[in-house]
């Protein structure tokens, strides 16, 4: 890597915040850039280092893939406004199930999401403003897995060599490429974003999209989706790392009201993690495990197993796709 990672212990935060917004300011000059805000802790700090280095000079933009956890759309929007961002909501679900159709292997289904993203969704976006500049929240850890070979993370470009002036007509700005995440939440706190969205857990680029096995189909994330609220709220006071639901691809035999009921599995992971490098999975109690299958069980339909992953990182990785 052609950068130092700057670390937790090393991070000086007003001076970084004021370096960002002066890195920005300055490339930009008198132009417009966009930025897509998914609501994450990475976009959001980024959305909120643009928004002060370049006002009214940024259009941001939340894009609706249809694999957002429900609800989001609307409640980031809503948001960024109170903040005093102003954020348009793109319906783009066509175009992301559209090339994810029929597409079964996970680095196929995270090329789809990128080429859906960067050439199509975005670009359209940028030359629609008049914007020579995007905005993204790539940090670190996504370069690292990326150059490692670990996984390709759908919003790593330049690091594989793809010029985005050439490929799609517009230059990337990453302002937190040499941040983990403990690190982005504090610049995040500092900031003024609120607690929701600095203590968030992860979520990644694809979205649910990272979450399901096998094809993505709307079906199938309206599945995910709802593990994923159940999970979320059952799990959200447990000070973990990340904690997430995984749709499996095979159905599995299970039994309702004394009949055979062949459905769906719903893998539950919750990590303990500093950084996301490694991670192992978090000693839950077991009446949080019951509870979580009898939830999932009864209130989302056509699932009939749950799991828990107990298997640390690595060799499992913290996301399944």
């Amino acid at each position: 890597m052609k950068f130092e990672e700057v670390k937790l212990e090393e991070l000086h935060t007003e001076e970084f915040i004021n370096r960002k917004t002066e890195e920005i300011s300055s490339m930009v000059g008198d132009g417009l850039a966009v930025n897509a805000l998914s609501g994450g802790v990475d976009s959001s700090v980024v959305t909120m280092l643009a928004h002060r280095a370049l006002g009214d000079r940024l259009k941001s933009y939340f894009i609706d893939s249809g694999l957002m956890r429900a609800g989001e759309p609307e409640h980031i929007v809503g948001l960024f406004k109170k903040l005093g961002v102003r954020v348009e909501n793109i319906d783009a679900k066509k175009q992301f199930f559209g090339a994810l159709k029929g597409k079964t292997d996970p680095e196929e289904k995270r090329e789809a999401i990128t080429q859906t993203f960067y050439p199509i969704v975005f670009a359209r976006l940028a030359k629609k403003s008049g914007a020579t500049y995007v905005f993204q929240g790539t940090n670190y850890t996504d370069i690292e897995e990326t150059v490692a070979g670990i996984k390709r993370q759908h919003n790593i470009i330049e690091q594989l060599g793809i010029d985005p002036q050439e490929a799609y007509g517009y230059k990337i700005i990453e302002p937190l490429i040499q941040l983990r995440k403990p690190a982005i939440r504090v610049i995040a706190e500092a900031l003024g974003l609120p607690a929701e969205i600095y203590n968030r857990p992860p979520f990644p680029g694809p979205a649910l999209a990272a979450r399901v096995i096998g094809e993505v189909t709307p079906e199938r994330v309206k599945t995910v989706r709802k593990a994923t609220q159940i999970v979320e709220a059952l799990l959200c006071d447990t000070n973990a790392f990340q904690y997430l639901a995984i749709l499996h691809q095979d159905r599995v035999t299970g039994i309702r009201n004394g009949k055979r009921d062949y459905g769906m599995q719903i893998e539950v992971r919750c990590w303990d993690s500093e950084d996301a490098k490694t991670g192992r999975p978090t000693a839950l109690p077991h009446d949080i495990l019951i509870r979580l299958a009898e939830r999932i069980t009864s209130e989302v339909p056509g699932v009939v197993s749950v799991t828990y992953n107990i298997t640390p990182k690595p060799p499992s990785t913290i996301e399944a796709v």
